[in-house]
């Protein structure tokens, strides 16, 4: 007789109104109860019948749709960071409406159900944090909507919570030189990296030396998957081709082994409080890029070529979040205008002409 082992069935042992012991045997803890005795047919068909019923995907609930968003294209087609992130939060989602009937997504109420759950998780996690966990819902929805597994999004336009803004958040030239004063030699590198290419810190870390070639860096980002040369510029090239090669990757270290992503945000972190840098982070520093590199006078689609941004994006950081506060703008900008009003000899009449000025008439008398 061959021996089958069930894994996960548990059973338990109760004494009767007349003295005699028996056992029951259940498919797992808290399982339904398994029929006939340990090893027969009749019992691993009851196990097999339950495990079918508990693995079965579930039908007409969100737990489907989450299910069915984490096998799609679309989420295995994201950064494996973006993907852990979403994963904890389809977490607390399926915690609190995986049982949800998708009938239900139709009811004028639904939406307020949802508002109340992001108002609990901003009262309890941040409202940066169910401002994210609202997106997540409200794009799986967009996603099972697209797909015709729901015929509603409540979730669709919930706005935001969060009101916070970057705008005073760049690096200043001071910011810059205390960190490479005073932090550890091996973080300059990742400094530099980010002014002069303005790219981001998960493609940073993982930035081969492959990809420098002496003069330009050509990297693959892998949030949008743009391919993107940047030139390099002097300060970079010097820092570069002074750096020991320690490893294939050239961000590492002290012990010169590549970061992890925890690792560094922590150094990095200390690094600024010992250089006093404050109130800007590593992100902050590809907003700063593309700032400096409008104050330089580039266009939106030269910064955009330069740092992988689409043009909307780049105009979306000069308009909204970094520009408004940046004195330097409002200095070139009046310059510009004091030569563009530079008075020059009008050739017909010998008159000074500029924006502003208006051209002399002569009358006949």
């Amino acid at each position: 007789m061959v021996r089958v082992r069930l894994k996960g069935v548990n059973h338990a042992t109760k004494r009767l109104a007349d003295g005699t012991v028996r056992t029951y045997w259940y498919a797992w803890k808290g399982g339904p109860p398994l029929r006939g005795e340990p090893g027969s047919p009749e019992f691993v068909a009851s196990y097999n019948e339950a495990i079918a019923r508990k693995v079965a995907p579930p039908q007409g609930v969100i737990l489907s749709i989450l299910q069915g968003y984490q096998a799609s294209e679309d989420f295995r087609g994201l950064a494996a960071s973006t993907r852990r992130s979403y994963i904890a939060l389809i977490m607390r989602i399926e915690k609190e409406f995986g049982d949800f009937p998708l009938s239900a997504l139709t009811d004028r109420r639904t939406r307020g159900i949802f508002m109340a759950w992001r108002d609990k998780l901003a009262a309890n996690s941040g409202r940066r944090q169910a401002d994210y966990a609202w997106s997540v819902l409200a794009l799986i929805l967009a996603w099972a909507l697209n797909r015709g597994l729901v015929v509603a999004n409540p979730c669709e336009k919930g706005g935001r919570l969060y009101r916070g803004s970057r705008r005073e958040s760049i690096w200043s030239t001071a910011d810059e030189a205390a960190f490479l004063e005073l932090a550890p030699a091996h973080l300059h590198l990742a400094l530099l990296l980010a002014l002069w290419t303005g790219q981001r810190q998960g493609d940073l870390l993982r930035l081969p030396w492959s990809a420098y070639d002496g003069k330009h860096i050509r990297l693959r980002q892998s949030k949008t998957g743009a391919r993107v040369v940047i030139p390099v510029g002097a300060p970079l090239k010097a820092a570069l081709d002074a750096a020991p090669r320690r490893s294939p990757i050239m961000l590492t270290n002290s012990d010169g082994k590549p970061w992890t992503s925890d690792g560094f945000r922590a150094s990095w972190r200390k690094a600024c409080a010992a250089a006093g840098v404050v109130g800007v982070t590593f992100h902050d520093l590809r907003g700063t890029a593309v700032t400096r590199l409008a104050v330089a006078g580039a266009t939106e689609a030269e910064i955009a070529t330069f740092t992988g941004h689409s043009l909307q994006g780049v105009r979306a950081i000069l308009d909204t979040h970094y520009l408004a506060r940046d004195p330097a703008l409002g200095e070139s900008a009046v310059r510009k205008l004091e030569r563009g009003t530079t008075r020059q000899p009008n050739s017909q009449t010998g008159s000074q002409t500029g924006p502003g000025c208006s051209r002399e008439r002569t009358e006949k008398t």
